[in-house]
Parts: C-alpha cells; sequence; structure tokens
C-alpha cells in the first residue's frame, strides 16, 4: 500500500485537532450539567426560567451528539461499533477516489474549458513579454544547453554513427549525381572556374618534371628495345624530357594553349553526357556505389557524427558561441514579436489550444486513472489519519457550533410552545 507521508507538520496539526475534540466535548459536557442542573432547579420549584434552561441545554445536548455522531462517522466507527455508513473516508476510499477522478475529468479535462482557460489567459502575449527580456532568454538558453548536453551524453556514440551512416548512405544511395554534376561542371566551364585548376596542375607538373628529369629520361630509355644503342636511347630519352617540359610550360604559360581548349571541349562534353547520355550516367552511378561500399568511405561517414557532436557540446558550453548567442537573439526576437504581433499571438494560442484540447481528449482516462489508482493504493488508515489533521480542527467547530446552534432552536421552540400552549 502507499501512503501518506505522515510528516511533523500533520503531527503538530493532529494536536491542534485534540484540543479542538477536549473543546467541543468539554462544551458538551458543560450543556449536561447545565441540563442536569436546571432539570433539578425546576423539580425544586426555582420557577417558570428553569424550563427554559432546561430545554436549551437538552437540545444543545442533542445538536452536539448529532455532529460528533456526524464528524466521527467520518473517519471511523463512532464508540467502535459497525454502524452502517460510518468510517466512511476509511472504507469508501477507493469510491472517492473514483468519484474524484470523474469529477476532474468531467469539470477540469474539458476541451471546452481548457480552451476557454487558455484564451483568458493570454498565453502569447505574456510568454513574448518574458521571453523578450534579456535575462529570461538567457535562462531558457541555458536551459536547452542543459538539456542538449544531457541527451547527447545519453546516446550512445555507435548508435547515433550507425543511424547517420546509414541515413547518408541510403540517401546517396537513393539520389541520381549524375544530373546535378553535368549542371555543376557545366557552370564551371562557364564561369571559366575550371582554369586555375589547369594552371596548378600544369605548374606542379612543370616543377615535378623539373626535379625528376633523371627519372622521365631513364624511365623512357628502359622502355626502349634492347636492340637499339644505348647512346640512341639516351638521345631519345633526352628527346621526349624536352618536348614534354616544353609542352606543359607552354600550357602553363599560354592561356589559349590548344591543349586547354582540348580540356575545355572534353569537360563540356563530359558535362551534357553526366546530363543526357544514359551509359554515362549509368557508370557514374556505378562508380558512385563502389565508393560507398568502400570502408574507408565508411569510416569518414561514421567518424562525422563524433565532430559534429564535439562541435555541438563545445558550443552548449560556451555561452559566448556562435550557437548560444544567436539561440538568445532568436529568442529575444520571438519574443518581441509575441508581445507585439497580435496575428502570431492568435497563431500561437491556437497552437496552445489545439495541444491542450488534444491531450485532455486523448489522455483524460489515463489522467483520471492516475487520481483513482493512486487514491486506492493509499493505505486506508493512515490516509483518514492524514485527512483528519489537516481539516479535523474545522471539523471539531462543527460540533462547537451543532451545540450552540441546537441551544438556541431549541430555546425558541420552548419558548413558542410554552406561549402558544399559554
Amino acid at each position: 500500500m502507499v501512503s501518506f507521508t505522515y510528516t511533523a507538520a500533520d503531527e503538530e496539526k493532529s494536536r491542534g485537532v485534540r484540543r479542538m475534540k477536549r473543546l467541543a466535548t468539554g462544551l458538551l459536557l458543560g450543556v449536561a450539567a447545565v441540563y442536569a442542573l436546571a432539570t433539578w432547579a425546576r423539580g425544586a420549584g426555582a420557577g417558570g426560567w428553569a424550563g427554559y434552561v432546561a430545554a436549551a441545554a437538552e437540545a444543545g445536548m442533542v445538536g452536539a451528539l448529532a455532529d460528533w455522531f456526524a464528524v466521527t462517522a467520518l473517519f471511523r466507527h463512532p464508540l467502535g461499533l459497525p454502524i452502517p455508513h460510518t468510517a466512511i473516508i476509511p472504507t469508501k476510499k477507493d469510491q472517492l477516489g473514483a468519484s474524484l477522478g470523474s469529477f476532474v475529468g468531467e469539470n477540469f479535462l474539458s476541451a471546452d474549458i481548457v480552451r476557454g482557460r487558455l484564451r483568458g489567459f493570454g498565453i502569447a502575449r505574456r510568454l513574448g513579454a518574458w521571453l523578450a527580456e534579456p535575462a529570461h532568454a538567457e535562462r531558457v538558453t541555458a536551459e536547452l544547453a542543459t538539456a542538449l548536453r544531457g541527451a547527447l551524453t545519453v546516446l550512445r556514440d555507435s548508435d547515433v554513427q550507425a543511424v547517420v551512416g546509414e541515413a547518408i548512405t541510403r540517401r546517396a544511395e537513393a539520389a541520381e549525381i549524375g544530373p546535378g554534376l553535368g549542371k555543376t561542371l557545366e557552370r564551371v566551364v562557364a564561369d571559366g572556374a575550371h582554369h586555375r585548376a589547369v594552371d596548378l596542375v600544369c605548374g606542379r607538373g612543370r616543377d615535378w618534371l623539373v626535379r625528376h628529369g633523371d627519372s622521365v629520361m631513364d624511365a623512357v630509355q628502359g622502355g626502349a628495345p634492347g636492340w637499339t644503342p644505348r647512346f640512341v636511347d639516351r638521345r631519345i630519352g633526352e628527346r621526349v624530357y624536352k618536348e614534354l617540359l616544353r609542352f606543359v610550360t607552354e600550357m602553363r604559360d599560354m592561356p589559349d594553349h590548344p591543349a586547354r581548349g582540348a580540356i575545355d571541349r572534353f569537360l563540356r562534353d563530359f558535362a551534357a553526357d553526366l546530363q543526357s547520355d544514359t551509359e554515362t550516367r549509368a557508370r557514374v552511378e556505378r562508380l558512385k556505389s563502389e565508393l560507398l561500399a568502400r570502408p574507408e568511405v565508411q569510416d569518414i561517414i561514421a567518424s562525422a557524427w563524433s565532430s559534429v557532436r564535439g562541435l555541438i557540446l563545445a558550443a552548449a558550453d560556451d555561452d559566448q558561441s556562435q550557437l548560444r548567442r544567436r539561440a538568445r537573439a532568436s529568442l529575444m526576437s520571438l519574443g518581441s514579436r509575441l508581445a507585439t504581433d497580435e496575428r502570431l499571438q492568435g497563431k500561437v494560442e491556437r497552437w496552445a489550444e489545439d495541444a491542450a484540447a488534444y491531450v485532455v481528449t486523448t489522455y483524460r482516462n489515463e489522467i483520471t486513472s492516475l487520481i483513482t489508482d493512486t487514491v486506492a493504493g493509499w493505505d486506508a488508515d493512515q490516509t483518514s489519519k492524514k485527512i483528519e489533521a489537516n481539516i479535523g480542527r474545522d471539523l471539531q467547530f462543527i460540533r462547537i457550533n451543532g451545540t450552540v446552534v441546537g441551544a438556541l432552536a431549541g430555546l425558541l421552540i420552548y419558548t413558542v410552545s410554552h406561549v402558544l400552549g399559554a
């Protein structure tokens, strides 16, 4: 069983309840003593006043006893007797919980009631004014950063890497890259942006030839037939090297070199084939699939998450990072708009109303069952003790009021009866 936590404060309240019980009981004993004395005085011929006092005291005793019974019946059986419909809280706890759940569901978890309360609250305007304050925007940003760090800490890198890798690979395999590459290459060639790349290749190629001239000549000589004289091979190697060096140097220094024009034509034709030639596009797709399947590429894709995660964590920890500064600025801008833009306020309030209405209509049974199940799990005796400690002092005033009101009613009835009888 789950029960209330009976605290020191509850014990202090229980002592107050006991004091009020003694007061109410003392008042009952007081009117009983008055009734006994008044009855004795009337029998002893003390006069007509004794009858009035006795009637008032008698009615006061009846009222006190009736209210004592009613108050006691809430929490236990009066005098320990199993009288029906007593000890209501311990015996009817589950029914009370079910009734409370139904009451809450019908009167609080109603879509119309929730919409009305939110509409009157002006949530968008209030939220906007609150967010527009720099301190509040900073607080929200800090909380979001903390939540972000917590989420990234909970996530396992291996799981996220697998998901990211699969998503990137699946997206790359599903999208055909040929036409896009063709259009990009076409724009690059049209703008002449590739000329720098050609300049770089020619310059680096000439530098390499200058540094490795002997290697180039040796390679040419090594490919000559065995029956040719050695000096002929050497002359041929030198000639080939010089022509190659001259060709590369001219390409580097002459923007209108025929080879550069041939490269431009090749790139234009290739760009067109990438967009319209079925065979070229198929070859590019096969090459893409082969590259994606290589372990090195998959490792690069998987490691992307680690890099992104590190960047996000660093930005979240630094309150002066661009991420947090932009988040603060965005929140303040949103707050200013919400505080002044009535159209945006209407949209946000409608969203909030729809969301709240959806929650209360969809999960009403779950919410009310939470109340019902919680009350059902409470220990009956402890629940009764806890409730009595919190409201018992006020209930004792019912006993006191019953004594006083009963006495006044009894006096009035006796007086009216005596006057009419006279």
